[in-house]
């Protein structure tokens, strides 16, 4: 269990490692190639040091990758450990996000899946802007506008993934009580639960729903997002948020536990279609 740089260090590492040795290369061949000295090379390799983007392109050029996607991952992970060669559409909003969730906007923007377990609030990704007006204003304390109304934009400018020529598939489990916790009043929720509905219709989004019915179930200890990448399994990440900070759990028997966890939560959750009618029901009944 990890903060972010030290997951994304040791991640960017292990995956420079491989490609080094799919290119049939030593470390210190690598190192002559780019003109450096062997025990740099090491040091990334093992996530004991940063490594800038220009270094990890350098790396990438030698080793001869052309998938652009996996480039555009490592280099998101090589930035977010402060290199800021590459610019996202987020290092705009450095001065109100905090470095975690700058983390966590990376992850999204170059994850190919997401299946999250949320147990308060309607996932950010499928938020009506009012409604995202109203959880943040709860979640952080002394907001004034300016600062509100840029993490505001931030939680809508997220929801660009689902609209991407390579959308990212959401799979969402909810619990019932996302769904009956009325923030920002009535109305506000109905056009959310609105929104809800449109949303579990399209293509690249799976919704269920986790009625109280269901009992005690293995999501009860809080909400959590698995990551996956297409082709590069070894980068999934499991991110679990609190308060202050946010956790990141790479092993492969943390990413093996929290599957099982949200296969567990799928079998015990409505379908998807049945989920579409209890979300309208409770629309109804308001």
């Amino acid at each position: 269990m990890q903060h972010g740089p030290a997951v994304r260090r040791r991640k960017l590492g292990a995956e420079l490692r491989a490609l080094r040795a799919d290119a049939g290369l030593t470390s210190g061949e690598a190192a002559r190639l780019v003109g450096w000295h062997q025990s740099k090379v090491s040091r990334i390799e093992t996530g004991a040091s940063g490594v800038k983007p220009a270094d990890v392109r350098l790396l990438l050029d030698a080793y001869a990758v052309r998938d652009a996607r996996l480039r555009d991952l490592l280099m998101v992970l090589a930035g977010s450990d402060g290199g800021d060669e590459r610019e996202h559409w987020w290092h705009a909003y450095r001065g109100v996000l905090p470095p975690t969730y700058r983390d966590f906007i990376s992850l999204e923007s170059q994850a190919t899946a997401m299946r999250t377990l949320e147990t308060s609030v309607v996932p950010g990704l499928l938020q009506t802007p009012e409604y995202a007006r109203a959880v943040t204003r709860a979640a952080v304390d002394g907001l004034d506008d300016e600062r509100l109304d840029a993490l505001v934009e931030v939680r809508l400018a997220r929801q660009d993934v689902l609209r991407a020529d390579q959308p990212l598939e959401l799979h969402a489990v909810l619990d019932e009580a996302v769904l009956r916790r009325e923030v920002g009043g009535p109305e506000v929720m109905a056009r959310q639960l609105e929104r809800l509905t449109a949303a579990a219709r399209l293509p690249q989004v799976r919704l269920q729903v986790l009625p109280f019915a269901a009992g005690a179930h293995i999501g009860i200890t809080g909400p959590f997002v698995i990551f996956s990448f297409s082709n590069t399994s070894d980068l999934d990440v499991v991110v679990l948020d609190h308060l202050t900070s946010s956790l990141h759990l790479e092993r492969k028997e943390d990413l093996e536990a929290y599957t099982e966890a949200f296969n567990s939560l799928r079998y015990h959750a409505l379908s998807i279609e049945d989920s579409l009618d209890f979300i309208a029901a409770i629309h109804h009944d308001r």
